[in-house]
């Protein structure tokens, strides 16, 4: 059933986003604000000002809906692939593995399909974590609201064309590590074990991140944008802007958290859902 590849997904991301949400709170305000010096000021500004809680804002929300986001990408991914190679899950198990041109089309097209469903979640999770008061947003039914209230329906979109151009081509690229990977790590004619898949999910992980990093601090920009951060016509203004005044290191802040935050959230979350769907599709006898 098709289902329980999304059901698997939706309980694998959130599992992982439980482990690296304090990391993507410090990289969400070193991204969108120019006042921190860098990784470890913004963790000693954000600790002396809001305590440990001030590194979960915004947990709340992303957990109960990454299930939607997780369940899209990984659950898109699997009937893409099972589509395009002709083949079921578990004739991929037994040794009939995608090409690298089918992997990264079910990627892109898993990327281009969660696209659409989560840029107001992300927007929400961007702003509640950007904050450094409670003085804007109470909480994320509150941010909603404001954003309604201020913006009207598309303001729940802004962000919405950086964010596909992160993560249509980065999710191509997200799958397709994790695949040779495991493979290399696994001998021929058997399941792969929990080591390789650690491996492979977190090199898949940190991979994705190298490459989605610059547009991802063009959307954490653009979506704070009117919420207390600077005004950008686009992602171009955005991108022009950020050039001129900060150079070309402001398209890689939050690099080093990324792929530190990167490595053991994919390793989790890809383990979950490989043991999930083992669960769901016991190997053939």
């Amino acid at each position: 059933m098709p289902l329980l590849e999304f059901l698997a997904g939706s309980i694998s991301g959130a599992v992982g986003l439980a482990v690296g949400h304090p990391v993507d709170t410090v990289k969400v305000r070193l991204q969108a604000h120019s006042a921190y010096k860098g990784i470890f000021h913004c963790i000693a500004k954000t600790y002396s000002a809001e305590g440990l809680r001030g590194f979960f804002k915004g947990m709340a929300f992303p957990v109960l809906t990454t299930g939607i986001n997780n369940s899209i990408v990984f659950g898109s991914y699997s009937n893409a692939l099972d589509y395009l190679t002709q083949s079921e899950r578990s004739d991929r198990n037994q040794g009939k593995e995608p090409s690298a041109a089918h992997v990264i089309a079910a990627g892109c097209f898993s990327g281009l399909v969660q696209v659409f469903v989560c840029v107001p979640i992300d927007l929400v999770k961007v702003r509640l974590q950007g904050q450094t008061t409670t003085a804007r947003y109470r909480g994320p039914v509150h941010c909603v609201a404001s954003i309604l209230k201020e913006d009207g329906p598309r303001g729940l979109f802004r962000g919405g064309m950086a964010l596909a151009l992160r993560d249509i081509p980065c999710y191509g690229f997200y799958f397709l590590p994790y695949e040779v990977t495991r493979k290399a790590l696994t001998e021929s004619g058997k399941e792969p074990g929990t080591y390789a898949i650690l491996m492979a999910g977190g090199v898949a992980g940190v991979v994705t991140w190298a490459l989605a990093t610059p547009m991802d601090v063009v959307k954490a920009r653009l979506q704070m944008s009117g919420a207390g951060g600077r005004e950008y016509s686009g992602v171009l203004h955005c991108m022009r802007v950020s050039l001129r005044e900060e150079g070309v290191r402001v398209f890689f802040k939050g690099l080093t958290l990324n792929s530190l935050r990167a490595f053991p959230v994919n390793a989790v979350t890809f383990l979950s859902y490989e043991s999930l769907m083992k669960l769901f599709y016991p190997p053939k006898r």
